[in-house]
């Protein structure tokens, strides 16, 4: 339980920083990377509530195919000035190396050292049965069907209006 504490308080206080430090950069790459950071933080989060699904999706949407997209934006406005950030900071390029090499270094150890626990209480199984995918699609599609067809007719709708604009600037 204590380390669901610290784990909390190290999750939290990276996703704090990260979201100080997007908005307060100035230059738009740094702000994407520290977006990407928080991505990762709030995922973390999401584990530690056992929404298991939404950590997956919150990795892979949006600090994957979004800040993809983002990243790939901005690179193509602003390549000059965005090479010379590891030239000027060495410090930051050893930095981030350092970084990578202790988060591969903890997930090595978390894989080969470490044991599941024995002692599943009750809330704690329906807490995880409740973030599973297969509880999330019987809900989805027997409970909330309307809403769910609704946000999809929404989304076609919001595609269709954007094409229809992207094509009146082309002419």
């Amino acid at each position: 339980m204590i380390l669901e504490y610290i784990l909390f308080a190290i999750l939290g206080l990276v996703a704090v920083v990260t979201s100080v430090a997007m908005i307060t950069r100035p230059s738009p790459v740094m702000s994407a990377i520290f977006l990407v950071l928080n991505f990762f933080a709030l995922a973390g989060l999401y584990l530690l509530l056992n929404a298991q699904f939404i950590a997956v999706v919150q990795v892979i949407v949006y600090a994957g195919a979004i800040m993809v997209l983002f990243l790939f934006v901005l690179m193509l406005l602003n390549t000059d000035s965005e090479h010379a950030i590891l030239k000027e900071k060495r410090k930051l390029k050893f930095i981030g190396i350092f970084i990578a090499v202790l988060v591969f270094i903890q997930i090595g150890y978390i894989v080969f050292y470490s044991a599941p626990s024995d002692s599943v209480t009750k809330e704690i199984a329906e807490s995880i049965n409740a973030g599973k995918i297969e509880t999330i699609g019987t809900e989805l599609y027997t409970t909330y069907v309307l809403p769910f067809l609704a946000s999809g007719f929404l989304l076609l709708g919001a595609t269709i209006g954007a094409i229809v604009l992207a094509m009146k600037k082309f002419e």
